[in-house]
């Protein structure tokens, strides 16, 4: 009996070893884990930065840091930046239908926001001045109640005055401005953003007429005889169609419907990665993830060229001027972060499911049923 037993507790560990080995990774394997880690060891710096700094953000940079990383991680640190966020968004709201609610206050509203892109000196300021300066209303309309109502809804929430609100955006023809190919070549990105900010707010549908001017504004074929500027308002044009359809990162795409975008992305990366500043490869990259994509070639090649454009001493991506200003660069690092160490979409937060998120509501916010 104690031979036998002895032989027992001799095999076992036997066989435990044998189901324990595993092959050797291939050199390839190895490389890839090393790239890995390392794309990770820069997210976690470059987020050690932006949090160690977070103080010295204005509060816009700290809600935009700290919605995106709390969609990415579901971390209860991201709470306060989070409220920040919210008291924004009401402040805005409340100021939108309490004081800029009429057709000649809207309009002046409007005037002071195209006076400030007159006294710009970029060629995307002069191309965005003499776009709008006939059409003014589109400053408050676009840039500012529709994001505002979008963001509101995203946390589940509403604006106290919402049908009053509603009943200014029925008084304008939104459609004018997302099929017109010179608001294109100068508003690419928002009006991205803002045909799916109105489907998601249940206010109008003008997706298919946005993306059918998008392709007419900028065919592919004249990618050539685009300048820098304009190249890329055409691809944060294409980002922002995938980034809008995810409800900004909380959800998964259907690469099938936006396969002309990734296709584009594929057979033009080498000109992308050329031509492109490092917030457009990152969102580019972005894009991938969210259609579920994280091993497509094009997103080595967009990791490997964004690693390159990393400060190590400055622990963050400077701009394409070697800005190093953190507030300025927030936007730009932000993504890196999330691209650099992805994971996953997460519907969050909302007043009904992360309630602990949201449970202090600002003055003129309130649940959306």
């Amino acid at each position: 009996m104690k031979k036998g037993l002895l032989l027992g507790f001799l095999v076992l560990p036997l066989l435990v070893s044998a189901n324990e080995i595993s092959a050797p990774e291939s050199p390839t394997q190895i490389v890839h884990s090393q790239k890995n880690n390392q794309y990770t060891e820069i997210s976690s710096e470059i987020l050690s930065n932006y949090q160690n700094h977070y103080l010295s953000l204005d509060t816009y940079s700290q809600g935009h840091f700290s919605l995106r990383l709390y969609r990415q991680t579901l971390d209860p640190i991201y709470k306060n930046g989070i409220a920040v966020d919210l008291y924004r968004i009401a402040n805005k709201l409340n100021y939108f239908a309490n004081d800029i609610n009429t057709p000649e206050k809207i309009f002046l509203y409007s005037q002071k926001h195209l006076a400030n892109y007159k006294q710009k000196q970029s060629i995307r300021s002069h191309i965005r001045y003499e776009t709008t300066k006939n059409r003014p209303e589109y400053f408050y309309l676009g840039l500012n109640l529709i994001s505002a109502m979008a963001r509101a809804n995203e946390y589940g929430l509403k604006s106290a005055q919402d049908s009053k609100l509603r009943a200014i955006l029925d008084s304008y023809d939104f459609s004018k401005y997302v099929t017109d190919k010179k608001m294109i070549r100068a508003w690419a990105a928002q009006l991205a953003n803002q045909v799916y900010w109105l489907k998601q707010l249940n206010q109008a549908d003008y997706i298919k007429e946005f993306t059918n001017a998008f392709k007419a504004a900028y065919p592919d074929r004249d990618d050539k005889n685009l300048n820098r500027q304009q190249y890329e308002n055409k691809l944060y044009g294409l980002t922002h169609i995938i980034l809008a359809d995810s409800m900004y990162y909380q959800t998964l795409v259907s690469e099938r419907k936006h396969q002309w975008i990734y296709t584009y992305f594929r057979n033009n990366i080498n000109t992308i990665l050329l031509r492109a500043k490092p917030d457009i490869l990152a969102e580019v990259g972005v894009c991938f993830m969210l259609a579920n994509k994280p091993n497509d070639p094009v997103v080595a090649q967009l990791k490997q060229a964004l690693v390159k454009k990393y400060d190590s001493n400055a622990k963050m991506i400077p701009s394409v001027n070697g800005s190093n200003d953190l507030e300025n660069g927030e936007h730009r690092n932000t993504l890196a972060i999330m691209f650099l160490n992805w994971q996953g979409p997460h519907m969050a937060p909302t007043a009904d499911k992360q309630s602990d998120m949201v449970d202090s509501l600002p003055y003129g916010l309130i649940a959306k049923n």
